[in-house]
């Protein structure tokens, strides 16, 4: 069973960071490009940041170029999202999302075939 669980999730102040893990378990394959998507309630899950497994490559959505980085660990299979000077907009759940299609769509929900169940950022002002 293929499993992506996030951490690191909590409660935090505007302005401060907090660092979000993902760790996969359960495969043998290799991901072609993992990334987090947020959604906040009752709005739409949008894209934050994605990585390409193998390059390094990564993407981001303007609302948080420039305050957030996305790394990987590879010999840990653990995808990460820093975010700095954190926003009140920010407060949302936060999810991991795997793809293995080779050349997929980055910025979309469908372009990932596997998801963790998420975690919990709370902005505060």
């Amino acid at each position: 069973q293929v499993q992506l669980v996030e951490s690191g999730g909590g409660l935090v102040q505007a302005g401060t960071s907090l660092t979000l893990s993902c760790a996969t378990s359960g495969h043998t394959f290799r991901w072609y490009t993992m990334a987090w998507f947020r959604q906040a309630p009752g709005k739409e899950r949008e894209f934050v940041a994605a990585i390409n497994w193998s390059s390094g490559g990564t993407y981001y959505a303007d609302s948080v170029k420039g305050r957030s980085t996305i790394s990987r660990d590879n010999a840990k299979n653990t995808v990460y999202l820093q975010m700095n000077s954190l926003k009140p907009e920010a407060t949302a759940v936060y999810y991991c999302a795997g793809s293995t299609y080779y050349g997929g769509r980055v910025y979309v929900e469908n372009g990932y075939n596997y998801w963790g169940q998420g975690t919990q950022v709370t902005v505060s002002s």
